[in-house]
């Protein structure tokens, strides 16, 4: 029982250090107005999966880092329950890309190819669950 709360108490510690920074960091971005611009870059694109322009911020450290740091930006976006459905199932078929590429690497496969399957998976389900929900 013991070690069952230390070891909850250290991975709350853990997901708190990442998920608290990226929360802040979108909020600031949103007060210096640095997200509008951002959001008005990728909105053409976004718009394909009925996800506001400022989605692309969570969805890229999704990808590049981990679903963590995306939470936290998903969280300090105000998103709704459609946007979030959509733009958490396009992260969970691709995630963590660096990482999961280089083990995928180690285990002897092909790399582009589980890339562009990974990317294309996020892609067409988005669109479909835009077209759906």
């Amino acid at each position: 029982m013991r070690n069952g709360i230390k070891s909850g108490i250290q991975l709350t510690w853990d997901l708190t250090k990442t998920v608290i920074p990226v929360y802040f960091f979108i909020v600031i971005l949103e007060h210096i107005n640095a997200l509008d611009r951002l959001s008005g870059i990728f909105e053409p694109f976004m718009i394909y999966f009925g996800l506001p322009g400022e989605a692309a911020l969570p969805f890229v450290l999704g990808n590049v880092l981990n679903l963590y740091p995306a939470l936290g930006a998903i969280e300090a976006l105000s998103l709704n329950s459609k946007q979030v459905t959509i733009i958490a199932v396009m992260l969970l078929f691709s995630h963590s890309l660096p990482i999961e590429l280089a083990i995928t690497k180690k285990a002897g496969a092909k790399v582009l190819p589980i890339l562009f399957i990974r990317l294309m998976a996020a892609l067409i389900s988005g669109f479909i669950l835009n077209l759906v929900l």
